[in-house]
């Protein structure tokens, strides 16, 4: 049975919105338990790395075995399907800094500001990463529905932000130049992927692979040296393996395979907007698990978001379908020889 492009990139935009709520939830309810935000990195990795690095050998021997003799198709190490610089590219940005800064945001600041910061700035982030690196054009309806997911993530959040700036003495500061610098990392994978039209398995792998090839010894040096301190031996198994299959099988393996889907359809700033729905649906969430209070900020925050949404990718796809018969239209009249 094979699904529309349409109901793939839809699939995959649920599946990407329901683990990055739950990322947001869970990151709240295990904050400051036992391990270091770079021991998750680590399980991150590692969990990752059991799937995608037999899958990326496989994938890598595959290419070869079917390629024509003296064009082997490019990769790295025999594990990632594609060339060491592209890999080395996105393996940075969309793997280890992404996930070193995020993770160390919630040393400083709490997860309530990372689910305004992290998911919530991406739409914005992303539209400048892609006027920058795509020269893409923001058109008017992208802009009322920015504008409305900006004003929708400050009401989520802006109350609890201001007062953390404010407060004298506070280190939330630093958290929160931690989560948007993650948030800068993960709106330039996005656009990155859109332009080298990268695969969505291809590209997990990828970043898998550098993250795991890059990071695992440099961390393990470190520890060696006692110039980083770990939590690794005294925290419990159930904990270390619950991160390694949830933030590297489920954040990595399956969000990165269904992220890179929804970018492949609905290009970088279009997806970034629908994962600006998280900052609201973690707050949720937050409620409904953590018995949070829930108050009219969020309602409204979430409705604003929604909003927004409608506008950003719904009204800008019937724009499109609206001007397509035009240009085949166009396209199809004949032209007049220059004499």
């Amino acid at each position: 049975m094979r699904f529309s492009p349409k109901t793939v990139g839809v699939l995959a935009a649920i599946v990407t919105v329901a683990i990055w709520t739950a990322f947001i939830v869970i990151a709240r309810a295990t904050a400051h338990r036992n391990l270091t935000p770079l021991d998750i990195c680590l399980l991150r990795f590692a969990g990752a790395a059991l799937v995608l690095l037999p899958w990326g050998a496989w994938l890598v021997w595959k290419r070869a075995r079917d390629a024509a003799p003296g064009l082997a198709p490019p990769s790295w190490l025999g594990l990632s399907p594609l060339g060491f610089k592209l890999t080395a590219l996105i393996g940075s940005v969309g793997g280890i800094a992404y996930a070193g800064l995020a993770y160390s945001g919630f040393y400083f600041a709490p997860a309530a500001h990372a689910s305004v910061l992290l998911p919530g700035t991406l739409p914005l982030s992303t539209t400048l990463m892609a006027v920058l690196i795509l020269k893409d054009r923001v058109t008017p309806v992208r802009a009322i529905g920015l504008g409305l997911i900006f004003l929708g993530d400050v009401l989520v959040g802006g109350a609890s932000l201001l007062r953390a700036w404010t407060d004298e003495g506070s280190q939330v500061w630093k958290g929160d130049l931690l989560f948007l610098s993650a948030s800068t990392c993960w709106a330039v994978y996005s656009v990155l992927v859109r332009k080298h039209a990268l695969q969505a398995v291809q590209a997990t792998i990828a970043i898998s692979v550098f993250a795991f090839v890059v990071y695992v010894p440099v961390y393990a040096l470190l520890v060696a040296s006692g110039a980083l301190v770990t939590q690794l031996a005294s925290a419990p198994w159930g904990e270390i393996v619950f991160q390694m299959v949830f933030q590297g099988m489920g954040s990595v393996v399956i969000s990165g395979i269904t992220f890179t889907k929804m970018v492949q359809h609905f290009g970088p700033v279009r997806s970034t907007m629908i994962t600006a729905l998280v900052p609201g649906l973690s707050a949720l969430g937050a409620v409904i698990f953590l018995g949070e209070p829930l108050h009219w900020n969020l309602l409204a925050g979430l409705a604003l978001v929604t909003v927004g949404i409608v506008f950003g990718v719904r009204m800008q796809a019937q724009r499109a379908a609206a001007i397509a018969p035009d240009l085949i239209a166009d396209n199809a009249r004949p032209t007049r020889a220059k004499a």
